[in-house]
């Protein structure tokens, strides 16, 4: 089953990073974010992915283009051009399809686009801003269990504040940013049947809105709780935030060896 992943849009609200590369290219722990959201994908086995490309797209065409060349030592030969790469075994067997989904395209129209080149199967689809520690095994078989056209993971939000512990009148903690009940939310993760790309009228169709309220009216939209670890990359702090999880050893939505 292949995997899409919508990697075009603008990150306007990062835009301390996001003047230069496209938001699913800020690092975390010196690596893309897209590559945290694909290695979960590929801990299941899920190693085929279509990425639909629109802002600033040719960066992350060059970044799997010269995958190879970065993340391994190499010599070449100034005069002839060869290149030499040492330790070249590579740990992600990854296949993955670069669409080009134009820069205005919403995310609808964006998952149109990519449909057409996973044809006529089921797929998953996330965002490249997000992260978490899913079992992308328990989901998929919630979809096929269900029997629905859409699934979508439903998600607590972290708080936007930390929380202080109280006992009385006395402070005796405090936590910051709890995975809390404030209601449920789209998280992405989704399972798709093909037949889905009915529902989208055009490239300026928003996914979130008439596609998804139209299958929840028909009774064709699952949700799967997960209410443990889900983050979304939003801001600068968010950035830092997800950062020092990394460095710290301590990246919850590292579920790969």
């Amino acid at each position: 089953m292949k995997v899409a992943i919508l990697a075009g849009g603008l990150g306007t609200r990062l835009s301390e990073e996001t003047t230069i590369k496209p938001k699913p290219m800020v690092e975390i722990g010196g690596k893309p974010i897209l590559w945290h959201i694909m290695n979960i994908y590929a801990a299941y086995g899920f190693t085929e992915f279509v990425i639909a490309l629109g802002y600033k797209g040719e960066i992350i065409k060059d970044y799997f283009l010269n995958y190879r060349f970065r993340s391994r030592s190499l010599t070449v030969d100034l005069r002839s051009g060869e290149t030499i790469l040492h330790n070249s075994n590579m740990e992600e067997n990854w296949n993955v399809h670069m669409i080009d989904t134009g820069m205005e395209t919403q995310t609808g129209g964006r998952i149109k686009q990519v449909a057409q080149y996973i044809g006529n199967e089921p797929f998953m689809l996330t965002y490249g801003d997000g992260v978490s520690n899913i079992n992308i095994s328990q989901l998929l078989e919630f979809h096929r269990t269900h029997g629905r056209l859409a699934t979508l993971t439903a998600v607590r939000p972290p708080a936007r504040f930390g929380q202080m512990i109280l006992d009385g009148d006395r402070v005796t903690q405090f936590e910051e940013k709890p995975q809390i009940g404030e209601g449920w939310i789209n998280g992405g993760f989704f399972v798709l049947q093909p037949e889905i790309s009915r529902y989208i009228k055009d490239d300026q169709t928003l996914w979130e809105h008439e596609p998804l309220e139209q299958l929840a009216i028909e009774g064709q939209l699952g949700a799967y709780r997960h209410d443990n670890f889900w983050y979304c990359m939003d801001t600068l702090r968010d950035v830092n935030l997800l950062d020092k999880f990394w460095r710290d050893g301590n990246a919850p939505w590292k579920i790969w060896d």
